[in-house]
């Protein structure tokens, strides 16, 4: 997958950031798994309950990983851009399913709202840059520079 075609979007869940990655040619949302595996299983270390959950329970239900998820270059908490396991919205459903947790049921309605929004983005352009307005001013910037960023894009 060429990694031009991508646009980094992290985005927030109960105050947890999970990376996500806009890919334009397949027009959806490839999210990082230890990201959303991390949530769930309110895990220290998502990393290796990730591995945990790939090598033992996923086998176990017979779920080919390889057709639901791939390697993509993710910034990483130190700055560095490091290969991580993502999968679509729908290849992400699969694994919650995989996962006991309170959160199973919130996270699957937040990457619905994720996916529901993208389409109506798509159908009308105005709603995206609504939103970039939206978050560039919750982030404190000023409508002189907000308007000089769009743009410049």
């Amino acid at each position: 997958m060429n990694q031009d075609r991508m646009h980094l979007v992290n985005k927030i869940f109960n105050n947890e950031t999970i990376r996500t990655i806009w890919d334009k040619e397949e027009e959806k949302y490839y999210i990082s798994v230890v990201d959303i595996v991390g949530v769930l299983a309110e895990s220290k270390e998502p990393r290796k309950y990730w591995n945990w959950l790939k090598n033992k329970v996923l086998k176990e239900d017979k779920i080919e990983l390889s057709s639901i998820t791939r390697q993509l270059k993710l910034k990483a908490n130190d700055g560095k851009y490091r290969l991580t396991d993502v999968c679509d919205i729908e290849g992400m459903f699969r694994i919650i399913e995989s996962i006991p947790s309170k959160n199973a049921e919130p996270i699957k309605q937040w990457l619905a709202k994720l996916g529901s929004e993208r389409v109506d983005e798509v159908f009308d352009p105005s709603i995206a840059v609504q939103r970039a307005i939206d978050l560039y001013k919750a982030k404190g910037y000023e409508d002189k520079w907000i308007n000089r960023r769009l743009q410049n894009i």
